[in-house]
């Protein structure tokens, strides 16, 4: 009998041991369950907050860049607003020179003013009396252009500026002062532009203006240049007594032309050097394409073969009537 005893005993012990076990490990398969349930849920929702952050900061980064290309187009938009409106002004400007076109440029060509000639290309100077690269220029270009001006190769396009009046500086009664030299010289430009029918006398005043033992230094260096040494400058280039002493009576009758041929020249971004941010002279366009002015000396070549080389003419061409630069009245300069 107690053998039958124990033998049940035992046999209930290893059917508890068994359901212990059976219980133990079905609640590691529930708590793994549990655990990868957790850790979907949990991927699942950090995907949705990542894609939640990620429609977030789209968002905020449209709305930012929505507003930064407003503000451009805004910009832009008063910019070219503030173009239109110096371009109205100085064409409504007082005494507007009859010679000047409504981008305040004067057309010198062998058949006068105002007047291209077919198939030759549209130079474009941008000078300040002052300013000591548009005298460099003139100097190693002045015979040069004279020569292609005259033989129909080339049409010049002048642009009067006088934003330096603030260099010419002189004391007066113990302080510094401006004698208006820009706007002195210029007036009496546009003055023989207006009464001498001749171009050659107004290029050549130009060319005796900025002359090296003539044109003034800036700011300190600057010495008074009066009205009578640059009416002597008019006369030296042809330009008549009479024609000479209007332009250089005192008076400016075109300032007022002049200053808003500045203002609205000023604001030209399609003149300004490239990664520049504003207006600088000398400035020079060929066929309305700004070319550097330093294109040249990078090239390893001077001044004046860089210019022709850009025009595509031959040195030796110049003056030749019968030949125009290659790339016409409407090409880009060539590269050097």
């Amino acid at each position: 009998m107690s053998g039958q005893r124990n033998g049940t005993a035992q046999g209930g012990a290893a059917k508890r041991r068994e359901e212990r076990q059976a219980a133990q490990q079905a609640r590691i398969e529930r708590e793994a369950k549990e655990r990868r349930q957790a850790t979907i849920i949990g991927s699942v929702v950090a995907c949705i907050l990542v894609v939640l952050v990620a429609i977030g900061a789209f968002s905020i980064y449209g709305s930012i860049h929505a507003k930064q290309v407003k503000e451009r187009q805004r910009q832009e938009q008063t910019s070219s607003e503030a173009v239109a409106d110096a371009r109205k002004t100085m064409n409504e400007a007082e005494n507007r020179p009859a010679n000047a076109d409504d981008q305040g440029g004067v057309i010198v060509s062998k058949d006068g003013y105002g007047t291209k000639v077919d198939g030759a290309p549209t130079v474009a100077f941008y000078m300040e009396p002052l300013c000591p690269g548009c005298a460099s220029i003139h100097r190693m270009l002045d015979d040069t252009l004279k020569q292609m001006v005259d033989a129909g190769q080339l049409n010049l396009e002048l642009h009067f500026m006088t934003f330096q009046d603030n260099k010419s500086t002189v004391v007066k009664d113990g302080e510094k002062t401006s004698d208006l030299y820009s706007t002195r010289a210029f007036n009496g430009a546009v003055t023989i532009l207006e009464n001498d029918p001749d171009p050659d006398h107004l290029l050549g005043y130009l060319a005796n203006i900025y002359a090296e033992d003539f044109q003034p230094g800036e700011l300190d260096d600057y010495v008074s240049v009066s009205d009578d040494q640059l009416r002597e400058q008019a006369i030296a280039a042809d330009v008549s007594e009479e024609v000479a002493g209007k332009a250089f009576d005192g008076t400016t009758p075109y300032k007022t032309w002049l200053k808003a041929a500045d203002s609205y020249t000023i604001r030209r971004t399609e003149l300004y050097a490239p990664g520049s941010s504003g207006f600088s002279s000398p400035t020079l366009t060929i066929n309305g394409t700004y070319w550097a002015t330093g294109t040249p000396s990078k090239a390893g070549m001077s001044f004046a073969d860089g210019f022709l080389k850009a025009l595509g003419i031959d040195a030796s061409k110049v003056g030749n009537a019968s030949v125009k630069p290659s790339i016409g009245a409407d090409g880009k300069p060539l590269e050097l």
